[in-house]
């Protein structure tokens, strides 16, 4: 349990952490984008608004105007690698009419004309043909095709994106590393608060059973004096039996959930095991007019604990015939699936919620008013069914898919073949 508690625990804070630092870097790196989106945009639809070229004289006031001092910079015609081709309409679609790349040095006019293709084959007026940023400019009698260098500040991008992904996968190693070895001291206290809680129910356990034994030898005498048909000596002697059952129930939940729990394990054959703890229900099954349908694999083994493992089939049938409705049949069954075996028992109810049902596995939780100590149950059945299947390293779950039939499924590793 508390391992488990502080694997939750690192792993909350490791996806919290994630959460938030993907959430920063997303939104840098998109702003940054965004950022050079727009300004390779600006730049081109002043070359548009020009015949593919910047403005020959106002330059300063041009820039005030169009961009705001504080976005652009003069600068920005003397820095800007660009190209532009012109394509008119005949009866065989776009031809080439012009291509100018007096302002740029890597490109050539054959690979700026197949880029001009490219980038009318598409279906936006604005895009990239590899790190170069177009735009489309629809006049009366052709057609501009006027691309931008944004290589310089792409790389740059992909250089500030590789190194936000490298420092935020540091940092999250590094805060893991912390969160780790810090959560052994943030559930030391709730560690040693349930180390104690078993301790005591351990040794209340054993200090209860003196008096308890001494009470039914009590009991026994008084039954000699008194006779059989006392209606208070037969309370005593039940009530004795029910707390002296609870206190074995709790001594032995308590000892499967140590974490050091040394099951003796050995390979025993399940299928039989299960066939004999069914059979030594059916006579209670029947006096409480129900039935138990058994639909049982042969030959599977597996390697555990042979005791605890009789203890979680009665345990689940003894839930199943105590909680059924009336004159209902229990189904029974064991299969293999590839590496498990799978064990179902399953029982109609009077109904049960579906937010019931995460809890049943809970100590003294009862689903409903019909589930109390007339049944003669303790509450604390499928808590040992599930202590014992964790020690197992099994799984065991519960589920209802109509309200009214109760599946109890346990999952078990097969022994090694």
């Amino acid at each position: 349990m508390i391992k488990k508690l502080r694997i939750k625990l690192v792993a909350a804070s490791m996806i919290s952490l994630m959460a938030v630092l993907f959430s920063i870097m997303g939104t840098v790196n998109y702003l940054n984008y965004t950022s050079i989106i727009d300004k390779a945009d600006d730049i081109l639809t002043v070359l548009a608004d020009n015949n593919g070229r910047f403005p020959s004289s106002g330059l300063d006031s041009f820039f005030d105007g169009f961009f705001g001092r504080d976005q652009m910079s003069p600068e920005i015609p003397y820095e800007s690698r660009f190209f532009s081709v012109v394509m008119v309409e005949n009866k065989n679609g776009k031809k080439i009419l012009s291509i100018d790349t007096a302002h740029i040095a890597a490109i050539d006019a054959k690979t700026a004309g197949e880029y001009a293709i490219q980038a009318l084959t598409s279906e936006s007026i604005k895009g990239f043909t590899e790190k170069y940023r177009y735009l489309i400019k629809e006049h009366e009698t052709y057609t501009r095709v006027i691309f931008l260098d944004c290589t310089r500040d792409l790389d740059t991008f992909e250089s500030f994106f590789i190194a936000s992904i490298a420092i935020s996968a540091i940092g999250l190693i590094s805060v893991f590393i912390l969160i780790f070895f810090l959560s052994g001291r943030i559930v030391r206290p709730v560690s040693e608060s349930y180390e104690k809680q078993k301790r005591f129910i351990t040794d209340a356990g054993h200090e209860l059973k003196t008096p308890l034994t001494i009470i039914d030898a009590d009991a026994e005498i008084l039954e000699m004096e008194l006779g059989e048909e006392n209606e208070w000596i037969k309370d005593i002697k039940a009530q004795t039996k029910r707390l002296a059952t609870l206190t074995g129930d709790l001594i032995y939940l308590s000892r499967m959930e140590e974490e050091n729990m040394k099951l003796q394990t050995i390979d025993f054959p399940l299928s039989d095991v299960t066939s004999e703890t069914a059979s030594s229900f059916q006579s209670l099954a029947i006096n409480k007019n129900k039935t138990i349908v058994c639909d049982i694999e042969p030959m599977i083994t597996v390697n555990g604990d042979e005791k605890a493992i009789r203890q979680l089939i009665s345990v689940l049938l003894d839930n199943a015939i105590k909680y059924s409705s009336e004159s209902s049949s229990i189904s029974l069954t064991l299969q293999s699936q590839g590496k498990y075996v799978i064990l179902n028992v399953s029982n109609m109810t009077d109904g049960i919620s579906n937010d019931d049902i995460p809890h049943l596995f809970d100590r003294f939780y009862r689903a409903d008013s019909s589930r109390n100590s007339s049944t003669g149950g303790h509450g604390i059945g499928l808590s040992i069914a599930k202590a014992v299947v964790n020690a197992h390293k099994g799984k065991i779950s519960a589920f209802s898919p109509d309200g009214k039939l109760l599946s109890i499924s346990v999952m078990l590793h097969l022994s090694d073949k």
